[in-house]
């Protein structure tokens, strides 16, 4: 990553310009600038017929084992933008609003749902939005256009967030209507049920969509390094309970670390992509990761 680039990749630095359509297009031009070059290849195609070769196609479009069988060329032709569609799901519970530093889990989130969708909108990929907490809050249906993009960044940034978090019946809901294959991103710190979350997502599988998984975590919920008596206040709930970390850190991190551990093993199991996403880590090892992700689908 170029030096005069990764500024815009730094969620604090971010968090200063406050315009998500700003933020948005300074995480993605910076990436891109970063790599020399995009690596970012749309997907929104989908086999539809051959027809006849004829001079000036190009030849990476020859179906070459029907010429085996044969003997005369023909091209694959491609259906766009017809049965692949993107998604983008983003968690507005209460959760989501915890920090421990400057960028809480909701901040970072609608960063990276920002630059995700300006990554697709900009593909011409048609792209969606469903904001959620215990139910779906918003749900924007997938376009194409560019200029859509300013309607959705303009719902994110209006978001109060919500209540309670029902990941797994959401995402049941949501699969039931979207019957056209397409690709799935779930933004959320996935504190839910974890099983159930699994069923959700499975879901989506079954009826042939490709999933991604970004879990945004802070640190502290990780490491849990608090010192001293601390209170500690349940942001759905409101439950309260006081205790002195030290006594509860090393148990703690053992359950966290199985609650992460279940989420990679179960969703690697269902070929669903996961990618933990700390709130102090550059914007680039997401859209890399997200990139990377994408190339299998060729």
């Amino acid at each position: 990553m170029q030096a005069n680039t990764s500024k815009y990749l730094d969620p604090q630095f971010l968090a200063n310009i406050g315009n998500l359509e700003l933020i948005a297009r300074s995480v993605v031009e910076g990436f891109i600038t970063g790599l020399h070059k995009s690596p970012f290849h749309g997907f929104s195609v989908e086999f539809s017929q051959h027809r006849p070769y004829m001079p000036g196609d190009a030849l990476r479009f020859v179906d070459w084992k029907v010429f085996a069988r044969t003997d005369r060329y023909y091209i694959k032709q491609f259906e766009e933008e017809t049965n692949l569609r993107s998604y983008i799901l983003l968690d507005v519970s209460s959760s989501m609003s915890y920090r421990s530093g400057k960028i809480s889990k909701w901040m970072y989130a609608s960063y990276l749902a920002s630059a995700l969708a300006y990554l697709l909108l900009h593909q011409r990929d048609a792209t969606g939005l469903v904001l959620f907490d215990d139910q779906i809050r918003l749900q924007m249906p997938p376009r194409s256009m560019g200029s859509y993009l300013r309607q959705m960044l303009g719902q994110i940034e209006q978001v109060r967030m919500g209540h309670d978090t029902s990941v797994a019946t959401v995402l049941h809901r949501i699969a039931e209507q979207f019957r056209r294959r397409g690709l799935i991103i779930l933004i959320s710190d996935l504190l839910d049920d974890p099983e159930q979350i699994i069923k959700g997502l499975k879901h989506f599988r079954h009826d042939k969509h490709e999933v991604l998984v970004f879990h945004i975590l802070d640190r502290q919920e990780s490491e849990f390094a608090f010192t001293g008596n601390v209170m500690f206040k349940d942001l759905e709930s409101g439950e309260k309970i006081k205790t002195q970390p030290f006594f509860i850190r090393q148990q703690y991190r053992e359950r966290f670390k199985s609650f992460l551990k279940y989420f990679q093993l179960e969703l690697s199991k269902n070929n669903i992509d996961y990618q933990q996403m700390f709130t102090d880590e550059p914007l680039n090892i997401a859209l890399t990761k997200f990139l990377s992700k994408r190339r299998r689908l060729f």
